[in-house]
């Protein structure tokens, strides 16, 4: 499997505490990037998401970053934008140039040390890193504190990670993923709806089935023992897809809504009050492909980007799971005897 390192114009890096069980991961377009954002979880944490409405003046990114450490690991961010500036990357405002960074982030306070939250010299170190064309999946950068299958108390929940996915079209064309896998739900395989990770009872050795015990939340509590208000803003998915296509900001905000499909795919249940589900879309126009002026083939070119998009994503989410190791005492879904 590739990832998005290999798509034209752009470098991945990660940095993490495996100690505090923390971790970032940067994606880094030092040429800058079109880009958007689709943001459909009830409970995110986001850095200049409003920057990337199609309406807004700013067109380009330079940076994105995935976090843990929750609200408090926004502030890593100022590692990446120091990074960029002091390579002179940035929107030029005539007396400097500002680099465009933007990002999210997940809860994994509960997983480790708290107090460990990634910090903008670990995201610094990160972009240093960027880079690699190693592929590198599960307990790594952002993914070192994930954790799924949270509907039914912190009892059953399981070690997830960060996940790759990646495509290149018969066009040449090249879409690719990271993802951070987060989730209050289950992780399945898109195919065949196989649970691969998720709500994992370790005393009966079975799965609970999040996904279809979710649509009757009035016996949550009877079932987990817990309050509901005990998940608000500790779960999330959060990724960026990156493609060398020739994007338009609100063709990316496009291919940002079919990515979600994606995920809808292979997360059971998702973007529920609990999550802060956030897909970034960058794109580079690198490829060389040639851009189509006529609206229904540059529809059909979005169309055609937005389905690799759904796939990659999946891939993602699967390789998050499929990639860790438990971690503190939680289980991944190479522990389990199954």
């Amino acid at each position: 499997m590739s990832s998005i390192a290999h798509v034209k114009g752009f470098k991945i890096g990660h940095a993490g505490d495996l100690q505090g069980i923390t971790g970032i991961t940067v994606v880094l377009c030092e040429d800058g990037a079109v880009g958007s954002v689709a943001v459909v979880g009830g409970a995110p944490g986001t850095r200049e998401t409003d920057l990337l409405r199609p309406s807004n003046t700013v067109h380009e990114v330079h940076g994105i970053f995935l976090t843990g450490g929750s609200s408090f690991g926004l502030n890593a961010a100022a590692g990446v934008v120091r990074y960029l500036e002091e390579k002179g990357i940035g929107f030029d405002t005539g007396v400097a140039r500002v680099p465009i960074v933007v990002g999210a982030v997940i809860f994994d306070l509960a997983m480790g040390d708290p107090r460990c939250r990634p910090t903008p010299d670990m995201a610094y170190a990160a972009c240093i890193n960027a880079g690699s064309w190693e592929l590198l999946s599960g307990n790594v950068g952002a993914g070192i504190g994930a954790t799924v299958g949270k509907l039914f108390g912190p009892q059953y929940l399981m070690k997830s990670g960060l996940g790759n996915g990646y495509i290149r079209l018969e066009s040449g064309v090249s879409v690719g993923c990271v993802m951070v896998v987060n989730a209050v739900g289950d992780v399945v395989n898109p195919a065949t709806g196989q649970i691969l990770a998720g709500a994992y009872d370790r005393n009966s050795r079975r799965f609970l089935n999040a996904g279809r015990h979710s649509s009757n939340l009035a016996g949550f509590d009877r079932i987990s023992g817990s309050d509901s208000g005990d998940l608000a803003g500790r779960n999330t998915t959060i990724g960026v897809v990156a493609t060398d296509a020739g994007l338009t900001k609100e063709e990316c905000r496009r291919v940002a809504i079919m990515a979600l499909g994606g995920l809808a795919q292979a997360v059971r249940p998702v973007f529920t009050p609990f999550d802060g589900d956030t897909v970034f879309v960058v794109s580079t126009g690198k490829s060389g492909y040639r851009s189509f002026e006529s609206p229904g083939l540059r529809a059909s070119l979005v169309a055609e980007i937005g389905i690799a998009a759904q796939q990659v994503v999946g891939e993602a989410v699967v390789d998050a799971v499929m990639g860790c190791q438990g971690l503190a005492g939680v289980p991944a879904r190479c522990d389990l005897d199954l």
